[in-house]
């Protein structure tokens, strides 16, 4: 009987195992936007925080930061979206449309052109013709509306999150011994800071990598310098892969004009890199996340491996929280005494 029982407890936890992971993998994409929620959160809160002690309540603090982030978006757009409509234009001016261009130049066209039209002429073809053209447009609209609630859900995780932070500490701690409470709550802010942190870093470093190569390609005359500068900001998300792919992509562009171009490209590209890695991170963001290169390249394959392109954004971020609870965990350190990261706000601060 005693036999049986743990045979039937072993089946049960390996059950309720199984389980567990199926329901997180289906669920990936939630915890994903929760976690990012969280993310922005811990950006946002040291200033909500600030302007609370200045007066401005907490909710009007967070619809404060809303629209300052709104604001700069759309005036980058306006500033930039019209340079840009007019860079893809001229980059798609004396490119065949329609099917009767695409198939007079894949006739006339020779080499990895000549391929790629032949494949373009293949896919229009397979086009569904009459009603069938409803779905693709159901399927679009569909899609929308998916990234509407997606970007809803996190924007309001991330501000419920600014009120019920304190709550949810204190929850967890009562529920732990007395003697690790100070522990798990340094631990948490610390993880708190780290995140806040990394936001904030990112998004100064996407607009300071944008503006500077969006000028220095414009100054030595490259094509679709805008272009080129605000994707070398966008994929400055995405760790050690970003920066090599705008690098790339840039001289690439500067090669289809002569081998100057593509030596200036290479030489902004790679000086940018330069003042980023010895004055910039060190200097002025800090130690951030406090993770080497090697552990931020692994865990950005991993996930963009296992999970999709997507979830690589926050790579960086999970494996941040991860180190820091090895660090306290495993390695036995003392969370308070590990020094905070600052970036635009004081540590003070952004304890709140």
């Amino acid at each position: 009987m005693s036999l049986a029982r743990q045979a039937f407890l072993v089946s049960v936890i390996v059950v309720g195992v199984v389980a567990t992971a199926l329901a997180l993998w289906h669920l990936r994409l939630l915890i994903f936007l929760f976690f990012l929620g969280l993310t922005w959160s811990a950006a946002m809160r040291p200033g909500v925080e600030r302007l609370n002690r200045l007066g401005v309540p907490r909710a009007a603090g967070v619809l404060i930061h809303f629209g300052a982030v709104a604001a700069v978006i759309a005036l980058l757009l306006w500033l930039a979206v019209p340079q840009a409509i007019s860079q893809v234009q001229h980059a798609i001016g004396d490119l065949p449309t329609s099917k009767t261009e695409l198939r007079d130049a894949a006739k006339t066209s020779t080499g990895i052109k000549h391929d790629l039209l032949i494949d373009l002429r293949r896919q229009l073809d397979d086009l569904p013709s009459g009603s069938a053209l409803i779905h693709p447009t159901i399927t679009i609209t569909r899609t929308a509306l998916e990234v509407l609630v997606g970007i809803f859900f996190t924007l309001a995780t991330a501000a419920y999150w600014i009120f019920e932070r304190d709550r949810a500490a204190r929850l967890v701690l009562s529920a732990l011994p007395r003697e690790r409470r100070r522990t798990v709550r340094a631990t948490w802010d610390l993880i708190d800071l780290k995140l806040g942190a990394f936001v904030r870093g990112q998004l100064l470093m996407i607009t300071f990598v944008s503006v500077t190569l969006s000028g220095a390609f414009a100054l030595i005359g490259l094509p679709f310098w805008l272009l080129l500068g605000v994707f070398a900001g966008i994929v400055e998300m995405v760790p050690v892969v970003g920066p090599l792919a705008a690098g790339t992509l840039a001289v690439g562009v500067g090669l289809s004009v002569d081998w100057r171009h593509a030596l200036y490209a290479a030489i902004a590209v790679w000086g940018l890199r330069l003042l980023q890695d010895y004055l910039i991170n060190p200097h002025v963001f800090g130690h951030v996340t406090g993770l080497s290169p090697l552990i931020v390249l692994v865990t950005v394959s991993a996930l963009g491996l296992l999970l999709g392109g997507v979830y690589v954004l926050l790579s960086v971020p999970l494996a941040s929280v991860l180190a820091t609870l090895v660090d306290v965990i495993v390695l036995d350190r003392d969370p308070e005494h590990q020094a905070a990261p600052t970036v635009l706000f004081p540590a003070k601060d952004a304890e709140g």
